[in-house]
């Protein structure tokens, strides 16, 4: 719990800030949708956020793993504040907003992109670092999952029944990443996202 109080408190003076520190997270967000944390380094982040050498240990003295779970934690909450504003005027008006959201960010995963959060759950190992890694992550979907539940119940749908759908939601998307990767399309989440739609449309709100 301490670990992820740290990495809040990180990302939120980031995100407020928008200096080397958060471009070096955003940076990383970056190279973890397109190679994953053991595919990414320093050079590439310090690349494409201009930053000095002598920046990362400066802004990140817990290294890599500091730097990974502040990004995962950041494009955790961003995600979060986006399902916050989805309309709520029906369920499925809530549903066809997540897909109309998620789908160019799916797109990305047909041209080898993925998803920033669910990269870093896939670390080996039981060392402290990876499971600190999957707090993040974990919370994170927590908070995507209660953010979509707020808005379904909102629009009228049961709090248990929307709870479910919510977590049906996130699954579609993160089964999307994958699937879409490997077949080079986005078919898979279209096919998905039609069905999701469809079934949505007979849900009466209690």
């Amino acid at each position: 719990m301490a670990v992820l109080v740290k990495v809040r408190q990180g990302i939120e003076g980031s995100r407020m800030a928008g200096d080397t520190r958060g471009r070096m997270i955003e940076a990383t967000v970056a190279a973890l949708q397109q190679r994953g944390v053991a595919g990414m380094s320093f050079t590439e982040i310090l690349k494409e956020s201009g930053a000095a050498r002598g920046a990362i240990y400066h802004h990140f003295p817990g290294g890599k793993a500091q730097l990974v779970a502040e990004a995962a934690a950041r494009n955790g909450l961003d995600v979060r504040d986006r399902l916050d504003a989805l309309p709520t005027d029906s369920p499925q008006a809530v549903v066809e907003a997540f897909l109309a959201l998620v789908r160019p960010v799916v797109a990305a995963s047909a041209s080898g992109g993925g998803c920033a959060v669910a990269a870093v759950t896939v670390a080996s190992g039981e060392s402290a670092e990876n499971t600190a890694l999957r707090e993040v992550a974990a919370t994170a979907f927590v908070s995507w999952t209660e953010a979509l539940t707020t808005r379904l119940t909102l629009a009228g749908l049961a709090p248990s029944e929307a709870a479910d759908l919510a977590t049906t939601l996130l699954t579609l998307l993160e089964g999307a990443h994958v699937l879409c990767r490997a077949s080079g399309s986005l078919a898979p989440f279209d096919q998905a996202a039609r069905t999701a739609t469809r079934l949505t449309g007979d849900l009466r709100p209690a």
